[in-house]
């Protein structure tokens, strides 16, 4: 334990779930350093912790190269003076949570004034944009990794990487209590529940709620008693959920939550989903799995057309496994027909197989990744 009270940490989170990030890495570093000063941008979980936050989170929330074009004087002013603010006031490490977008333009200036720098959360380097690989390595003292393929990755090009695990496979269960989620929303042991999760960016809930909803009648037809639980992060996202909950499934009553994303998939039998932690949690959950996504049309032709986009596959639980253990379908793949072809199947059977291979995969990668992470970060502040 370190009483050290000029310890001064920055962090930047980006977006819902690196505020639990950032959240859990606060409480243990407030371990070793009792008397941390952290500061930064920081969600609500990270304030409750003690971060001050000089911005608001949201404003970094966007995804899609078209959307962020739309954000991006905002978002450089933001960088600008969060930039010096940092190099008038210099921390003694900078810890970008995710967002590497942002993260990473904010850490090179950093690292070059002479200020430790951390990524927390491997940009998706392995997938697209393979040379951005040398930018982490200008930008960073040392990357974070949540995940052992993404070590691998590091190490082969030399760039300094920790796998530290997820802290979201240390918090839940190997085995979780369905019926008590399900007691709680007030559903019974027999009935079929599906668990909608449309995404947290305004982007996503825009995209994929009508193809979600369209999916949802055509189970419908096959389970007409269906539940629907569908927790939505805040009550901007729930507003546009219902508008389009009112056009295309009006006679659809869902069970809709303040977020409780948690709660909506324990309670669940399968659930549909958007790409991205969420995946990993559903896995975390032992919950079968359809995930769908999309981007809006002019984002992906460039993403496909000016960057490597060959990845076989791009949720959590197939990249853990290197298999096809979920159905995944991208953009125009993502469609109602396709969508309620796969989860069919996933509502009429028990699933055993495929929730064992998540339980193993669940157990290799509970490592107390807030306790490493924060172990990391203290080797960097001490190093010379």
């Amino acid at each position: 334990m370190t009483e050290d009270a000029s310890i001064t940490i920055g962090l930047v989170a980006g977006e819902h779930s690196g505020d639990i990030l950032g959240a859990g890495l606060i409480r243990t570093l407030k371990k070793i350093y009792p008397n941390a000063r952290f500061v930064g941008i920081a969600g609500p979980k990270m304030q409750a912790e003690g971060c001050k936050s000089l911005f608001d989170m949201e404003s970094l929330a966007v995804m899609g190269l078209v959307e962020v074009l739309g954000r991006l004087p905002t978002l450089l002013g933001i960088k600008k003076k969060l930039v010096q603010y940092f190099i008038d006031n210099p921390p003694d490490v900078f810890i970008g949570i995710d967002a590497p977008d942002f993260n990473l333009r904010v850490e090179k200036p950093l690292k070059k004034a002479g200020i430790k720098t951390v990524q927390y959360v491997s940009p998706s380097v392995w997938a697209w944009r393979e040379k951005r690989i040398f930018t982490i390595a200008e930008a960073t003292n040392l990357v974070l990794s949540l995940l052992p393929f993404e070590k691998a990755f590091y190490d082969k090009h030399e760039v300094p990487c920790k796998f530290v695990g997820h802290t979201l496979a240390d918090e839940i269960p190997l085995h979780n209590d369905t019926q008590a989620a399900r007691d709680s929303l007030g559903l019974s042991s027999e009935d079929k529940v599906l668990a909608l999760l449309p995404g947290s960016r305004g982007s996503e809930v825009g995209l994929l709620s009508e193809p979600y909803l369209l999916t949802v009648k055509r189970l419908l037809n096959h389970f007409p008693d269906l539940k629907v639980v569908v927790p939505l992060v805040n009550e901007a996202r729930k507003s546009q959920f219902n508008i389009a909950l009112n056009k295309f499934l009006p006679e659809l009553k869902p069970i809709l939550l303040d977020g409780q994303s948690a709660t909506a998939m324990q309670a669940s039998d399968v659930i549909l989903l958007a790409s991205g932690t969420a995946t990993l949690e559903a896995m975390l959950y032992k919950k079968p799995m359809v995930v769908g996504y999309r981007f809006k049309p002019i984002s992906y032709w460039i993403f496909k057309t000016f960057f490597k986009f060959n990845i076989k596959y791009f949720s959590l639980p197939n990249l853990l496994a290197d298999s096809p253990l979920v159905s995944e379908f991208l953009q125009e793949d993502c469609n109602p027909d396709a969508l309620a072809d796969a989860l069919l199947p996933l509502l009429r059977n028990e699933n055993k197989a495929i929730k064992a291979k998540f339980l193993a995969i669940h157990d290799s990668i509970r490592c107390d990744a807030s306790t490493q992470a924060a172990l990391a970060i203290q080797e960097l502040i001490d190093a010379h």
